[in-house]
């Protein structure tokens, strides 16, 4: 075995079964794109999450090595043309990353996940001013003398507070419009029996204009609604003939359709207020780039993809879905 490990018959296997990804990724790539495509020159390699500012026309942008930065965009825009990231905060957040956002439209702010990925000791959320960029609060959830944790995603309510996803210990945060910690949304229905579907626990998670929250436990594929007029009441929204395994973001397209950003993403219909659903589209889009968010610009759904390819410009794609049953 030693000698067949130091062969030449070996690494020609090795470059093998290397040269198989990357001939694919080479021809995703170069091959013409079915679907429109917004591209952008990014200053680092990977971006959690991306959602349209359509009051500034701009796309906001979490950045993996922390911070966060806009990519503008025009409305004479040339087909093929490369848009240019602009960081608005460039680290700042010491190893933690910036992850899941949402845009605040009636009190003009972002609000923006932070979370140390690698060794779950630290989860905040951050407010910032979407004139000024000033940070309106930093929360801390949680810190290394607590249970490990990891902040993910975030919603937004009417009045202002926020519901922030604990993918680590499938919990839910929920924070005031100033910032203050209120209290945690826990739930037997949020943890799996088979601890391997908790590897990657609850995760996209939005606000409906009905008064509750639609979130998505990865692993397991299912999507809880809690009513959260109603005492954080926990349902399992009943996926008919389907499950959302490996849903990430999510984005609602109207009050009746969802988006589970994943590989691949999937629209999701329900006609009786989300107690049950169904599938009813699925898209791809550029799966080696790694699917991780979705946005709705102008009607349009868009895919953030978390990995920037190219050097010494590091080039992200957000890719329109048109989704087939």
């Amino acid at each position: 075995m030693a000698s067949f490990l130091c062969s030449t018959k070996f690494f020609l296997l090795l470059i093998l079964l290397s040269a198989v990804p990357i001939a694919y990724i080479i021809h995703s790539e170069t091959s013409a794109r079915p679907t429109y495509v917004y591209e952008y020159h990014g200053h680092g390699w990977l971006r959690e999450c991306t959602k349209w500012d359509d009051l500034n026309r701009r796309f906001i942008v979490s950045f993996f090595e922390g911070g966060f930065g806009v990519v503008p965009v025009k409305e004479d825009t040339a087909t093929g043309l490369v848009l240019e990231e602009i960081p608005v905060v460039n680290g700042g957040f010491g190893k933690n990353s910036s992850l899941g956002l949402v845009v605040d439209r009636p009190r003009n702010r972002m609000i923006l996940v932070i979370a140390d990925v690698m060794g779950n000791k630290y989860s905040a959320v951050a407010a910032y001013d979407l004139t000024t960029w000033d940070q309106l609060f930093l929360t801390q959830l949680s810190g290394p003398e607590d249970e490990k944790a990891f902040a993910d995603d975030v919603a937004v309510d009417p009045e202002g507070n926020s519901y922030i996803t604990d993918t680590k210990a499938n919990k839910i945060w929920k924070v005031g419009v100033n910032g203050e910690l209120l209290y945690t949304i826990k739930s037997p229905l949020f943890v799996p029996k088979e601890w391997y579907y908790n590897l990657v626990g609850l995760n996209g998670i939005v606000y409906h204009p009905n008064g509750y929250l639609l979130i998505v436990h990865t692993l397991s594929g299912n999507l809880f609604k809690v009513e959260i007029g109603k005492g954080d009441e926990v349902k399992v929204v009943k996926i008919i003939g389907s499950s959302l395994i490996f849903g990430d973001g999510l984005e609602l397209l109207s009050p009746t359709k969802l988006v589970v950003a994943g590989n691949p993403s999937r629209l999701v219909e329900s006609s009786d207020d989300w107690e049950t659903a169904s599938v009813v589209g699925k898209f791809s889009g550029a799966t080696h780039r790694i699917v991780t968010a979705a946005t709705v610009k102008d009607g349009k759904v868009y895919l953030n993809h978390l990995v920037g390819l190219g050097y010494p410009k590091k080039k992200h794609v957000l890719v329109e879905a048109v989704f087939s049953s």
